[in-house]
């Protein structure tokens, strides 16, 4: 069974799963803006963990905007892959901006799979430019720690 740890800290959660094959981080940087980081080979060892913690962000906030950084990933199997398209278009009502950083061409190939298999085509962005997926990362942290305006 891969070793799995919850990380806890004043600004934010963070989630990682550490496994044989990948390891998993899922950060809340600010209210509403979750980032999912993937390292290695992603061959489900986690199972629907990733997911499940999602869903309770989604239970506490309503809506997110999720960045997935791949830049660092070999890639993730099939099933992996259609797991995750079934999981975001089941909740892309609930997700009001996908970003994902990819770092090679079958990373490439693999988002544009689940933007199409999973109806994303209006809120999800792939990135190969980390500097841009950054700012955009950054924005989104930026607004969401805006106060309310009054009228």
């Amino acid at each position: 069974m891969p070793k799995s740890q919850t990380i806890p800290s004043q600004d934010r959660d963070t989630h990682r799963w550490q496994g044989v094959h990948c390891t998993l981080a899922l950060e809340r940087p600010a209210r509403g803006v979750m980032v999912l980081r993937i390292t290695g080979h992603d061959v489900g060892e986690f199972g629907d963990a990733p997911m499940r913690v999602l869903e309770r962000h989604l239970t506490d906030e309503g809506a997110i905007a999720l960045f997935i950084d791949a830049r660092h990933t070999e890639g993730a199997t099939m099933e992996v892959s259609g797991a995750w398209a079934h999981w975001l278009g089941t909740h892309r009502a609930n997700c009001t901006r996908i970003c994902m950083l990819t770092g090679s061409r079958f990373t490439a190939i693999t988002a544009e799979f689940v933007r199409r298999f999973a109806d994303l085509s209006g809120i999800m962005e792939t990135y190969s430019d980390a500097a841009a997926f950054e700012r955009a990362l950054a924005e989104s942290i930026a607004l969401a720690n805006t106060p309310p305006t009054r009228h």
